[in-house]
């Protein structure tokens, strides 16, 4: 691998790594406002307990995302030192705006949550933690608006001095038409990392504290509503992707050559090439949907884009690596399919089996029968499966856009910081590799360290709950 391959590489370890972290603050923070928010209405304790439990796994994920975000942004400076040159006056109001959001708005008011029970006015004190929920819905908008200027440059101009890019209107870079559809799809996925992780917890804990069932239920409502969400806005993602780089589209199918009523293909064996690999499970006319909107319409193909490109920008290879988008495509839909099949299940088999039966089900996932351990340990494992998503989904995003860095602007090999060696990346590369596993497995103990403490034992004794399903 030549010095440019590792320092891509390095960036999309860096940022895969954080953005694991980033959609679990986003729906805990919510969560931690809406347990808040029902307790302050119902008196009920247990939400009072399952608040300040979910509190608690916000600032350790909260934690552990801020400082890989620092590292993010570093590396601008570090691998991609002409692309911050080139860009910095597009990208520093952006990152200038979250950081304040970040440092100051989130990490204040959630200070203040933490440290406000009992000392603050009651609705004061609720107010402080809708205030970082809201904080991370704006950091969120202004990174994926900066990220989107990547995916569709507008609102900006080339500085005939200094040869840089300058922004001309912030307003217009945040209302860009692909920050405005990739906004609620990245917050649907944000919901369905957070409830997985809640599902799994409660899960594992409900045979200790019942008031974990109630954790449990609330993490498969926000996977099962998040998937169903991430569904629809990733239609029209897919829709307004297809109208700013139709060459992604193309790509996450393999189609090479322009097609009226395009199949979308489910699954193949076979090399990705102009010719069809040799086994294919198709669903016919349905990549022209996602792509146009009409079952009849028109997606263009890699060759004749490919020759469109070269007329346009001059030659080169645009083609991005086809096999990676064409999987990773894939693997995005499948695995956020599981974890709302998951959810859906879980949901069935702790309250809904009791009023109705599945025709043709299997006997032993029927009412009474109770769950099996097998399927138990499924579910303990469902935070994968949004994490799997949202990280095919990005990989996809960004992978998919080569050899674009700006689409239509410059290219990723433009970018680079001039004069560096593979050693120094190699070499930075592995320290963020080996503090990031420290990080991950103390996150990892935080996490279940939190999830073994009883939830106010006396809860349990005080407050009629339901009775737990036979596990």
């Amino acid at each position: 691998m030549d010095v440019l391959d590792l320092t891509r590489l390095q960036f999309a370890v860096v940022t895969v790594y954080h953005y694991l972290f980033v959609p679990l603050s986003i729906c805990l923070s919510a969560a931690a406002a809406g347990l808040h928010l029902t307790w302050l209405f119902t008196r009920d304790e247990r939400h009072l307990a399952l608040t300040k439990f979910v509190g608690k796994l916000l600032i350790v994920t909260f934690a552990v995302g801020v400082v890989t975000g620092l590292v993010q942004e570093f590396q601008f400076g570090l691998g991609w030192s002409a692309f911050a040159k080139f860009y910095g006056d597009v990208f520093g109001p952006t990152l200038a705006v979250e950081g304040m959001l970040a440092f100051f708005l989130e990490a204040t008011f959630l200070a203040l949550w933490y440290f406000g029970w009992d000392r603050l006015p009651r609705r004061l004190h609720a107010a402080t933690i809708v205030v970082v929920a809201v904080g991370t819905l704006l950091s969120a908008y202004i990174i994926l608006a900066a990220n989107s200027f990547m995916q569709n440059p507008v609102a900006y101009a080339m500085d005939p001095v200094t040869g840089r890019a300058h922004l001309t209107s912030f307003g217009e870079l945040l209302t860009n038409e692909v920050v405005l559809a990739a906004f609620p799809h990245t917050m649907a996925g944000a919901a369905m990392a957070g409830g997985g992780l809640l599902l799994a917890i409660g899960v594992w804990r409900h045979a200790a504290d019942p008031a974990f069932r109630t954790l449990a239920r609330l993490g498969a409502w926000l996977m099962l509503i998040g998937g169903a969400m991430t569904a629809i806005t990733g239609d029209h993602l897919g829709k307004v992707m297809t109208a700013v780089q139709p060459m992604k589209m193309a790509a996450a199918e393999a189609l090479y050559e322009t097609t009226t009523g395009a199949p979308f293909s489910v699954f193949a064996l076979g090399t990705l090439g102009h010719d069809k690999p040799f086994l294919t499970v198709e669903i016919p006319r349905l990549l022209s949907f996602l792509g146009t909107g009409s079952f009849g319409g028109t997606v263009q193909g890699i060759d004749d884009l490919q020759a469109q490109y070269v007329a346009q920008y001059g030659p080169g290879n645009y083609i991005p690596m086809i096999p990676v988008a064409f999987w990773t495509f894939r693997l995005m839909i499948g695995a956020g399919v599981a974890g709302m099949a998951l959810a859906a299940y879980y949901l069935w088999a702790s309250s809904l089996r009791r009023r109705f039966r599945i025709p043709l089900l299997p006997a032993f996932l029927q009412m009474g029968a109770g769950v099996p351990t097998w399927i138990k340990r499924i579910l303990l494992l469902s935070p994968l499966l949004p994490a799997a998503a949202n990280t095919f989904g990005w990989v996809f995003t960004e992978t998919a856009r080569q050899p674009w860095l700006a689409f239509g602007i410059s290219k990723v090999s433009d970018g680079i910081s001039p004069g560096l060696t593979s050693a120094e990346v190699l070499l930075s590369l592995g320290g963020f590799t080996l503090v990031y596993g420290l990080l991950a497995i103390a996150w990892y103990k935080l996490v279940v360290h939190l999830s073994r403490q009883a939830l106010f034992p006396e809860i349990s004794e005080k407050s009629p709950v339901e009775p737990a399903p036979a596990y």
